[in-house]
């Protein structure tokens, strides 16, 4: 069980790390504020290859990341706690579909595997662009254009790359899992 907390511990922290390294890669910029990568993937798969536990520790990593190495846009410590800290560690909450995948992949059921992988990656993406939502329209709301309310400007903002990026990942990190299923695989549970 010991090695098996280190094993965790180490693939959360290299997969934070490979997160930050695919973040700081261009991404697919739509507008000023919207930017599309696939980042995420990396906490996704730990999410769902070990569990929200795991999912929570990369995603955090990930945002002192963020934050370590100039990455991150600060007003306010709030702020950053809410947008680096909490919102990359909520990717993990895809980890709560971690036994149903693990359970698919085990009894041979690919579709249903890759149904609930996408249902997961939305899951993880939706509460994150949620808190960078209500950080948009407590700290960025100032930014709205003229006439515009900080709330519409917020979730115009967030809500389109939320989508966006959820698309993007679930391109990817579905092609991959369809090619490859171990790449989720739990094999010590089992």
């Amino acid at each position: 069980m010991r090695n098996n907390r280190l094993q965790v511990m180490i693939e959360a922290s290299i997969l934070a790390a490979a997160a930050m390294v695919l973040d700081i890669l261009p991404s697919i910029k739509l507008a000023p504020n919207i930017s599309v990568s696939f980042a995420m993937i990396p906490v996704f798969i730990v999410a769902l290859r070990w569990g929200w536990k795991a999912g929570f520790f990369s995603g955090f990593l990930w945002g002192i990341l963020q934050i370590v190495t100039g990455d991150a846009s600060i007003l306010h410590p709030v702020q950053a706690l809410i947008e680096y800290l909490i919102a990359f560690a909520v990717v993990g909450v895809a980890g709560f579909f971690a036994p149903r995948v693990q359970q698919y992949i085990t009894s041979q059921h690919k579709v249903k595997a890759l149904g609930t992988v996408i249902v997961a990656l939305f899951a993880g993406t939706f509460v994150r662009y949620f808190f960078h939502f209500i950080a948009g329209y407590v700290y960025w709301g100032s930014y709205a254009p003229e006439g515009m309310s900080p709330v519409w400007y917020s979730f115009v903002i967030n809500g389109t790359t939320g989508i966006l990026t959820f698309i993007l990942c679930a391109i990817v990190l579905g092609g991959l899992f369809s090619v490859s299923p171990r790449l989720v695989e739990n094999r010590a549970k089992q």
